[in-house]
């Protein structure tokens, strides 16, 4: 079975799935320690997950063929669990252009190989030569991003191998990059006793994790990081008269199509609200967890803090009501705020349907919000021209699996109402947040009612973008909506 390492907000109740799978979580954290009766070594993972930086979602990424194993665990928390495969994982080495030059750094479009790209951010100081636009690279991962954002994965122009334990760079000697003072002499001292040096060529850098291994993990660690990186240095070539290895290339021909090295795959899973209750469910076997526990951490990071002293001070009845309005009052969203609309797609884009003001917030979780159009072109499904100073009025309900949206004119007439298919929506502070099912249902003017748009669903089942259980529910709700219209 896979050896898993897992980190933030998800991590005790992902540590309690994984655990009922059978699999090895290692390197778990002093919380995740007190709250299983499992032993929790500390190996090296196969594969890593961690939460986004937005905390929608998580990120995973290691071994193919372990990382199989681990989307079947992350994928069954809900219908609205959503993955898609990273395109730039950790550790990659790929080639790609300069597209655009930042304050920072260079935007690079990078090969991902089948015909796919994806842009990367090189930061000017991570790479050993001037980039201009239009020059080619080829570059390391250092960091991926999630599909959803609209942050791009972090490169760079210098070589860097290995796993938590250690990580080897071209240089050489040794550096422990560990903040403790007294943790990290002890550590330096014994490396030496035990004679760890990295191979020619290479440097080692012994990172925090290091610190609690045993000497037999030392060594390992070590072992795994030179074969690892001797395997991509293989792949990428030392460099020649033409060029180094990475960074800037001279010599145009030697871009590749497809990824020089990739020694882990990756995938991004959105988490909706039905898997965020999910996952309370499972953390509710191993610690007190109060109804919501996750779909509120996922809000903010003062709302995170907030979570963690409630169930601290008291315990929560596992079969209470999510408390909506509690959240509301305590971090938003507020009548007068705005409130961004997050229309996420299956395929793991996400659209920003503007902002709009909150005209209401009701304690049953409807929130309620408008917007003011511009003129030009026509409202989607309705076939009505939108004219400068319609309105458009959103009902955002908690939980529910469609909203509706009215346009009126100046005069106050309705021009039509559009209801969009959804997973369950979810009213964070700043942004009412859902992925779109496609199929939706409209109610024009003159009073009649059309569902639309089933050939994008069943184009997104084909794509493999939508699982069939979801897409049912989809056309269940459209097919609900269109009798009570």
């Amino acid at each position: 079975m896979p050896r898993v390492r897992v980190r933030g907000i998800y991590a005790t109740a992902l540590t309690a799935r994984l655990l009922d799978a059978g699999h090895e979580v290692v390197d778990a954290s002093p919380p995740i320690r007190r709250r299983f009766d499992a032993g929790f070594p500390n190996e090296p993972p196969d594969v890593q997950i961690g939460t986004s930086r937005d905390r929608q979602g998580v990120g995973a990424s290691g071994d193919p063929d372990a990382l199989d194993e681990i989307r079947g665990v992350l994928v069954g928390l809900g219908r609205d669990a959503l993955p898609w495969p990273d395109p730039a994982p950790p550790g990659s080495v790929l080639d790609g252009e300069v597209t655009e030059t930042l304050g920072g750094g260079a935007v690079v479009r990078l090969r991902a190989g089948d015909g796919e790209s994806a842009e990367g951010y090189l930061p000017y100081g991570d790479v050993d030569a001037r980039v201009e636009t239009g020059d080619a690279v080829r570059v390391q991962v250092r960091e991926s991003a999630a599909l959803w954002t609209d942050r791009r994965p972090e490169l760079a122009g210098e070589l860097r191998v290995g796993g938590d334990l250690v990580a080897l760079e071209p240089g050489s000697g040794t550096r422990v990059d560990v903040r403790d003072d007294e943790a990290a002499r002890e550590l330096s001292g014994m490396l030496d006793l035990l004679d760890l040096d990295p191979p020619d060529g290479w440097r080692a850098v012994w990172r925090p994790p290091a610190v609690d291994a045993d000497t037999e993990a030392l060594a390992a660690g070590l072992d795994d990081a030179v074969a690892a990186a001797e395997g991509v240095r293989a792949a990428v070539g030392p460099g020649d008269e033409t060029g180094p290895g990475l960074g800037l290339l001279d010599d145009r021909s030697r871009l590749r199509d497809a990824p020089l090295a990739a020694p882990n795959a990756g995938v991004w899973v959105w988490f909706g609200r039905e898997s965020r209750f999910g996952l309370d469910d499972a953390r509710r076997t191993a610690t007190a967890t109060m109804p919501g526990h996750h779909r509120v951490k996922a809000g903010s990071a003062d709302a995170s803090a907030g979570v963690d002293l409630a169930e601290a001070l008291c315990e929560p009845a596992p079969d209470a009501e999510f408390p909506f309005s509690v959240v509301t009052d305590a971090f938003g969203p507020r009548e007068g705020d705005s409130l961004q609309i997050d229309h996420g797609k299956p395929d793991g884009r996400l659209i920003t349907l503007g902002e709009a003001t909150v005209t209401g917030v009701d304690p049953d979780g409807t929130v309620t919000v408008e917007r003011e159009m511009t003129g030009g072109g026509t409202y989607d499904g309705l076939g009505v021209d939108r004219e400068a100073g319609d309105v458009a009025e959103t009902s955002l309900k908690e939980g529910r699996w469609w909203y509706p949206t009215t346009y009126r004119g100046t005069d106050g007439a309705v021009r039509g109402t559009y209801v969009n298919v959804c997973t369950p929506v979810e009213v964070f502070p700043d942004a009412a947040r859902y992925v779109d099912l496609h199929v939706d249902v409209v109610k024009r003017p003159d009073g009649t009612v059309e569902r639309v748009d089933d050939d994008e669903l069943d184009a997104s089942v084909a794509a493999g973008h939508t699982p069939e259980p979801l897409a049912e529910k989809a056309r269940s709700v459209a097919s609900a909506l269109e009798n009570a219209l």
